[in-house]
C-alpha cells in the first residue's frame, strides 16, 4: 500500500496557496480574452483589459490577484488504496495557515461566526471523496465572499420543470447584479440534498470553462448574457463567462437547486501526490 506523509500534504497545500492566489487559471484567462475580443463597447473593453492586465501583473510579481484571498476551500480525492501517515485534516489546515502567512495573503477567517473576533488564516473548509487508486488529489479554491454572499438555494417540488429552474438561476444572477464583480462563472448544483447541492455548485466552478457545455448550460449562459449587467456592471455582451452544472440523484419528494457565483477572479489550483 502506497503511503503519503502528512508533511508532504502540508507542503503541497502551501504551494497551492501561492498558485491559486497569484496565478489566474488558464481557462479563465482564455475566456476573458475571448470576451474582450467579442466586446464592442469601448468602456467595457477598458474594464476587461484592466482585469487581464491585473492577472498578468499578479502572476509576474507574485501578488494576490484580489485583495480578498477568500475562504480557502480544499477538495480532497483520496485513493482507497492509499495510506496517509498522520492527521489529514490537521495537515491541510497547517498548510493553509503556513501558505497564507508565507505569501502575505489576507487573514479573513473569524473563529466564531457570531462573536467574530480577530481574523485568522484558518481553518479552511474541507470536502473529501474516496476514489479508486492510490493517489491523492488536492484542489484549493480560495472563495471570495463578495460573490459567495450571492449564493442561493431553493428546494423545488419534484414536479418543477426546467423553465422554473432556469428562472431561479437567472434571477439569482440578476439579484447579484454588479455587486459580485462580473463577468461571472456560475456554478449550479442540482439534486442530492440541501447541503450536497451546495457542494455540487461549488464543485461546478472547478470545471474548465472550455469543457463542452450541455444544452441547458448554453441556454442559461445566453439568457444571463442578455441581462446587460456586463463586466463590473457597465453593460455589454458578457455578464457571465460560463455556466457549469453538476447533478446528483435525489429523493423522490424533492429537487434541490443551488447556485454558487464566482467573480471574474475564479481561482483554483490542484496537485496530485
Amino acid at each position: 500500500m502506497r503511503e503519503i506523509k502528512a508533511s508532504q500534504i502540508t507542503d503541497a497545500i502551501i504551494e497551492l496557496a501561492r498558485r491559486a492566489n497569484f496565478v489566474l487559471r488558464r481557462d479563465v484567462v482564455a475566456a476573458l480574452r475571448s470576451a474582450y475580443a467579442k466586446e464592442k463597447n469601448k468602456r467595457v473593453k477598458i474594464i476587461l483589459k484592466a482585469i487581464l492586465d491585473n492577472a498578468a501583473y499578479a502572476k509576474k510579481n507574485n501578488l494576490a490577484i484580489c485583495q480578498d484571498t477568500g475562504m480557502p476551500v480544499v477538495f480532497v480525492e483520496a485513493g482507497q488504496d492509499l495510506k496517509i501517515s498522520g492527521d489529514l485534516k490537521k495537515a491541510i489546515n497547517k498548510g493553509v495557515d503556513a501558505g497564507y502567512k508565507k505569501y502575505a495573503l489576507r487573514d479573513s477567517v473569524v473563529g466564531d461566526p457570531l462573536l467574530r473576533g480577530k481574523p485568522k488564516f484558518s481553518p479552511c473548509i474541507i470536502h473529501a471523496d474516496i476514489v479508486r487508486g492510490s493517489k491523492l488529489k488536492l484542489t484549493l479554491l480560495p472563495k471570495g465572499f463578495g460573490c459567495e454572499n450571492k449564493s442561493q438555494l431553493r428546494m423545488f417540488k419534484p414536479t418543477a420543470g426546467p423553465d422554473e429552474i432556469k428562472k431561479f438561476i437567472i434571477e439569482t444572477v440578476k439579484s447579484a447584479g454588479p455587486d459580485a464583480c462580473p463577468p461571472y462563472v456560475v456554478g449550479v448544483g442540482i439534486g442530492g440534498s440541501a447541503d450536497y447541492a451546495g457542494i455540487l455548485a461549488k464543485k461546478a466552478l472547478l470545471i474548465k470553462i472550455q469543457t463542452k457545455s450541455s444544452v441547458l448550460e448554453k441556454d442559461l449562459l445566453r439568457q444571463i448574457n442578455k441581462t446587460g449587467i456586463g463586466p463590473m456592471g457597465l453593460g455589454g455582451k458578457i455578464t457571465a463567462l460560463a455556466v457549469k452544472i453538476k447533478k446528483y440523484p435525489t429523493h423522490i419528494a424533492g429537487l434541490p437547486v443551488s447556485v454558487n457565483i464566482s467573480c471574474h477572479a475564479l481561482r483554483s489550483a490542484a496537485v496530485i501526490l
